[in-house]
């Protein structure tokens, strides 16, 4: 996301001589993933995510349409990302198309939709006629490296803590009713996906795979802008809380053998796992605010 900056050689020979010592600049180890900070903004569904100083804006949004011809009983989902030069110096303004950007919907996209995490069925509301479309605008507002990890957590978090009109069906007629007419509903959340990228160095230049032998490659897990700048290969693997694998995305670099994705894998799912329960408890926590919130102002307007 990066590759416009770039890094003085003293600078990257410091960096990848402290990685042979076994250290990272921000003091983590290497298996360690940066907290994670989430915010809700006044309207549901609307996130922002702190992965370290990297941060991540999603909105979610959704109207209704029509389903597409070959899948009349499916509703649809889309993802938006939007950069600007606030994110950091490599964000040019008009340039927010980028291979980056393309990469990070794409992985997101799998990771919710063909994934199975939003129930996209639970959308349609009448076959071949009338849908839900539900739309996750990503804005990146910092850059430190994570986007993808960070992208997909406040995505995942804003589904969940998004809420939909009510609807009434009457043949063709579809109303639409107000929330302060009805509840929202929530949308049809079946697992959590959660992307964790491992980055791979080569500090010694061996022409060799990545093997898993001693001091032939170093892996870190959540990689700062720096050393994204600095690595030579790029693995994210997404996972859920039930030990599913949703998806590999490795885009070139340093060959890579089954022993070392799958030592990733593990790596991954203790990550995923402490994050679904945060991402859980958070949803929980704000909605049962808004619902206390709600009552005493019906409370007091029923006086």
């Amino acid at each position: 996301m990066a590759k416009d900056i770039e890094v003085s050689t003293a600078e990257s020979q410091f960096i990848l001589e402290a990685l042979k010592q076994n250290y990272r600049l921000d003091g983590r180890s290497f298996e360690q993933f940066r907290d994670v900070k989430i915010t809700f903004g006044e309207e549901l569904g609307d996130v922002l995510v702190e992965l370290g100083r990297t941060k991540v804006h999603c909105k979610i949004s959704s109207s209704i349409t029509e389903p597409y011809e070959d899948r009349p009983f499916e509703g649809l989902f889309f993802i938006s990302t939007e950069s600007t030069p606030m994110a950091g110096p490599q964000f040019e303004s008009g340039n927010n198309t980028g291979e980056d950007e393309v990469l990070i919907s794409r992985i997101i996209e799998k990771a919710v939709r063909r994934s199975g995490a939003l129930d996209i069925e639970g959308l349609c509301i009448v076959a071949g006629s009338k849908c839900w479309a539900v739309r996750a605008s990503v804005h990146f507002l910092d850059c430190d490296g994570g986007f993808v990890d960070a992208s997909c957590i406040a995505v995942m978090t804003a589904l969940l803590h998004y809420r939909k009109p009510d609807i009434t069906v009457h043949g063709e007629k579809i109303i639409v009713h107000p929330v302060d007419e009805r509840e929202p509903v929530a949308l049809g959340i079946l697992h959590i996906p959660v992307c964790v990228t491992s980055s791979f160095f080569n500090p010694v230049d061996a022409e060799q795979n990545i093997k898993g032998e001693e001091n032939s490659e170093i892996v870190l897990v959540d990689a700062t802008l720096k050393e994204e700048l600095l690595r030579e290969g790029v693995l994210t693997v997404t996972l859920n809380k039930n030990r599913e694998v949703v998806q590999v995305s490795k885009a070139g670099g340093l060959p890579m053998d089954a022993m070392t994705l799958m030592e990733c894998c593990h790596r991954a799912y203790d990550i995923t796992e402490r994050i679904t329960d945060q991402i859980l408890a958070a949803v929980k926590e704000d909605i049962a605010k808004r619902d206390k919130y709600s009552a005493i102002l019906s409370s007091e307007n029923a006086r």
